[in-house]
């Protein structure tokens, strides 16, 4: 029986993981490309497998039709936005994901952002390789109020972190936690209301259709000159043109994304900027998380191949 592995860092750390695999009976199917599949590749890959490990490559219906033999995707990872569920569920193909295996790490991410936009950490570090030692002012995050967007996992990481920081926390959520906001100090906000108050503002929802776009020009409008936007969700969660043309025009203090919608991002303008620092989809990429992350994938998916 063979299985498909697309996560670079799968197992790269604790190899011990294919060899569960191979225990299990499975044959592995590496991504050996160096970067995400694409679809023709996918198709290519997964046309004899029984079994899929998926991080963020392409996993669409006609991806779906070139194996037919699928029967369990563990998704590499929680956010489900490059899976057709449809089509696995009409196919009867079963899906899982890592909840909370990466939820600090990428909390830990988000803070690491959000301090290096705010005090200009990168262009500082430029500056002194470059035997510039002026001062370079900059803004404070102690005491200032933060705005989350998505109260799961990882935004409850945040919130934890950031009480550390003294600050004020606004929170969104469709399904609230109300002893959860209660016991951390949290207060009820949608998203207006958060770009309007919010100095800094941290994305940990999934991209849906009703999300898509979620940080919009209207939005971008309403914040603050000295607003601090962080993404370490999803790409598609920010209209990206709109944000890089507030960037360039110092309508907000800056950015840290490490998601955009192409990554890479293609346009040239992006590398340009001193107001953003970027980031490579790598929030979820210290050793704990990628070595909890690999074990249940591995876990979930010899459940649901029948093998445990």
């Amino acid at each position: 029986m063979k299985i498909l592995v697309t996560p670079r860092s799968f197992g790269k750390n604790n190899p011990e993981l294919f060899d569960r695999l191979a225990a299990a009976g499975l044959e592995v199917i590496r991504n050996d490309t160096g970067g995400i599949l694409s679809a023709g590749q996918m198709r290519e890959k997964l046309a004899p497998c029984h079994g899929l490990i998926l991080g963020v490559d392409p996993l669409d219906a006609a991806v779906l039709a070139a194996a037919p033999q699928l029967r369990a995707v563990a998704k590499y990872g929680v956010g489900l936005d490059n899976i057709d569920l449809a089509a696995c569920a009409a196919r009867g193909v079963k899906v899982s994901r890592t909840v909370g295996a990466n939820s600090n790490a990428v909390a830990d991410y988000a803070l690491a952002l959000m301090l290096a936009v705010a005090r200009k950490v990168p262009l500082i570090d430029r500056r002194c390789r470059e035997r510039d030692w002026g001062k370079i002012t900059s803004i404070d995050l102690h005491g200032k109020t933060l705005g989350i967007v998505g109260l799961g996992a990882i935004g409850k990481c945040v919130a934890r972190r950031a009480r550390g920081f003294e600050m004020k926390i606004l929170a969104h959520d469709v399904v609230w936690d109300e002893a959860f906001a209660r016991e951390a100090g949290i207060e009820r906000a949608d998203p207006d209301r958060i770009c309007r108050e919010a100095d800094f503002i941290s994305l940990h929802v999934v991209l849906t259709d009703e999300t898509r776009g979620l940080i919009n020009a209207r939005r971008l409008a309403m914040m603050k000159k000295t607003a601090v936007l962080i993404n370490t969700a999803r790409g598609g969660l920010i209209d990206e043109a709109a944000l890089l043309a507030a960037l360039r025009e110092g309508r907000i203090y800056g950015a840290g994304l490490d998601v955009f919608e192409q990554e890479p991002p293609a346009d040239p303008a992006w590398y340009e900027l001193d107001n953003l620092v970027m980031g490579s989809h790598c929030s979820s990429s210290t050793a704990g998380a990628v070595e909890q992350m690999g074990r249940m994938a591995v876990d979930n998916l010899l459940r649901d191949l029948d093998l445990r």
